[in-house]
Formats: structure tokens, C-alpha cells, sequence
């Protein structure tokens, strides 16, 4: 798989879908989000990305830029 930060996206997401299907919930149960991005300007690639897994009612949601993230 191609390291993007599309392909890098989608994968926490289905990462979270299958910890929420674990516990009997979807997507439509995240009531609150937190993104972790080292680039700001990959803001709007991330975000076109959530908006395909949280389509009804999404989460409130904050975006931060950090210096780096674990294991990056």
C-alpha cells in the first residue's frame, strides 16, 4: 500500500470501524474525534477521506497539527 496520507487515512478509520464492530457499534455512534496531523496542510486530503465513513450526523471534531507522532 502506498504510504499517503489518503491511503494512511483510511486505514485508522477501518482500524476504528473494526474496534467499533468489535463492540456492536458503527460509525454512527462516535459522538466526539480528535485528528493528530504533523502537516496541516494535509487537512482537507484527511478530511475528504472521514467524510466517506462518517456521512449521517458526523462527530464533533478537532484537528491539531503536532510536531510528530508515535512510531512515525
Amino acid at each position: 500500500m502506498d504510504d499517503t496520507i489518503e491511503n494512511e487515512t483510511r486505514q485508522v478509520l477501518e482500524n476504528i470501524g473494526a474496534v467499533l464492530r468489535q463492540a456492536g457499534m458503527g460509525y454512527c455512534d462516535v459522538v466526539r474525534a480528535t485528528i493528530y496531523m504533523t502537516d496541516i496542510k494535509n487537512y482537507g486530503k484527511i478530511n475528504s477521506i472521514y467524510a466517506q465513513y462518517f456521512r449521517e450526523k458526523p462527530p464533533a471534531r478537532a484537528a491539531v497539527q503536532v510536531v510528530s507522532l508515535p512510531k512515525q
